[in-house]
């Protein structure tokens, strides 16, 4: 079993949320994990990188009382967890299992099939009910700048996940964080593009200090 210090499992506004990795294809201008370490409260940086399904299951077992309340659960930490995609389908599955009325949605930087070198959308549409996907800028230079991906043709490659998300009848949302300093995203030409691809829309303002 995971200490119980590695916060796998945290709550932010009483949601629950899974923070399954540190590792990310990304290094966005705008992530909280580079503006402080915590979550409030809740220490997120991972003493290792190998984090099991079992260990998430453990320290959500530790909090079921109170999950049983909530009507959400969010794949969303200091990563990227579809790395980790083995895994997030084997809590997924026993979340569906032993809390069939929580909702499951996973925040994604949408690099998942480009990784897995797979249409991993069809495998989480068993169990995921809604998926969040940073789309980041209207165009592959702006993304490029704002997101400092990590795998080529990155831009490209989360349009396609949208797709595949929507093609995988998943709640699907493009989103893009607005207002980050020194960064004009064009939030309208952004909305076109998410709702061409078959998803819904979102723009968040940039947290300065993080929550």
């Amino acid at each position: 079993m995971v200490e119980v210090n590695e916060n796998l499992l945290y709550f932010l506004d009483g949601k629950p949320y899974i923070n399954m990795t540190n590792a990310c294809t990304n290094a966005c201008v705008f992530c909280v994990r580079d503006q402080k370490e915590d979550v409030q409260g809740a220490k997120l940086w991972l003493d290792r990188d190998n984090i099991k399904a079992q260990d998430v299951i453990d320290q959500i077992e530790l909090k079921k009382d109170v999950i049983l309340k909530c009507d959400e659960i969010v794949f969303c930490g200091y990563g990227e967890p579809l790395i980790r995609i083995d895994e997030v389908i084997k809590i997924a599955k026993y979340l569906k299992e032993n809390f069939p009325n929580l909702k499951i949605r996973i925040n994604t930087n949408g690099h998942a099939n480009a990784i897995h070198k797979r249409n991993v959308a069809q495998e989480l549409a068993f169990y995921v009910d809604s998926i969040s996907v940073s789309l980041n800028a209207q165009n592959e230079e702006m993304y490029n700048k704002i997101s400092k991906p990590k795998i080529e043709n990155a831009y490209e490659e989360v349009k396609r996940f949208i797709r595949a998300c929507v093609e995988a009848k998943i709640n699907t949302t493009a989103s893009i964080v607005k207002n980050v300093p020194n960064y004009p995203v064009d939030e309208n030409r952004c909305e076109i593009i998410a709702k061409s691809l078959g998803a819904k829309f979102r723009a968040r303002d940039f947290i300065p200090n993080g929550y």
